[in-house]
């Protein structure tokens, strides 16, 4: 539990850490969890979110994974607070005007949390990226846009922020991800056919409009494997790992497990 203080309150926010033998310093990933599905259930809102495979695939390549939790999410303090209705037992809102705070206050949680996992002693500030999965993908991308001079690469595993099915997903979508664009360094973008939430199309579409505002990336997508949908990608390494190493090598990053 990491003390922040973010819009003038001062909260603890959940964090795990993945991290390999020795006392580094280690190159290091800061990966973003995404929703809770329509945002309506809110017995799930403390769940925390650990990707274990994908942890395990950085750390066997010798990196530091964190996995910061913002509020009200995954046991960190304060309200859970992204982009809701009015009537918050209907969920998250397609209403522009309540969705798009709800990602900035998100922002804002990234801003809070990211300088204390940069001052860990175990974490190579030289060598950081930032990811993110679902949501925390879209963050990803924004804040890049936001922080240009921290992270050296900006992985987006099926990044999204409102779902195809609000009428105005495109346009929230493509708010967020054009702000990644003043980041100026080449980005990666994972998605999966047959995502429940963003149909390849719709990413494509947002892919296209970040090239548009000055975003530099490549975009992959993925037939998803028995068992899993195309938002479930990042638990099926053998897809995207190819890709996934030559884009770190390419940023200076160790990407070979010994």
């Amino acid at each position: 539990m990491v003390p922040v203080t973010v819009d003038g309150e001062s909260v603890r926010l959940a964090l795990i850490t993945y991290k390999p033998p020795g006392n580094g310093p280690f190159p290091t990933l800061i990966f973003h969890h995404g929703s809770t599905g329509r945002g309506n259930d809110p017995s799930i809102f403390a769940r925390p979110y650990d990707p274990r495979t994908l942890a395990q695939w950085f750390t066997a390549r010798g990196w530091t994974v964190m996995l910061p939790s913002r509020r009200g999410r995954g046991g960190s303090e304060g309200i859970y607070d992204e982009g809701f209705a009015i009537n918050r037992s209907q969920g998250y809102a397609c209403e522009e005007t309540l969705s798009l705070p709800g990602a900035d206050r998100a922002l804002r949680d990234i801003d809070a949390i990211t300088p204390a996992i940069l001052a860990q002693p175990f974490v190579d500030r030289s060598r950081v990226a930032v990811g993110g999965q679902s949501r925390g993908g879209i963050l990803a991308i924004a804040w890049s846009g936001r922080q240009p001079m921290v992270p050296h690469a900006a992985i987006n595993f099926v990044g999204g922020w409102m779902g195809a099915g609000c009428s105005s997903a495109s346009a929230i979508n493509q708010n967020l991800f054009n702000r990644g664009g003043a980041y100026g360094q080449p980005t990666i973008w994972l998605y999966g056919d047959k995502d429940p939430f963003y149909p390849l199309s719709h990413s494509r579409a947002n892919f296209a409009a970040f090239r548009a505002a000055g975003g530099k990336g490549a975009f992959h997508d993925y037939e998803p494997p028995s068992g899993l949908n195309g938002h479930q990608i990042s638990s099926a390494p053998s897809l995207w790992a190819g890709v996934l190493e030559a884009y770190l090598v390419a940023r200076g990053f160790p990407a070979k497990a010994p």
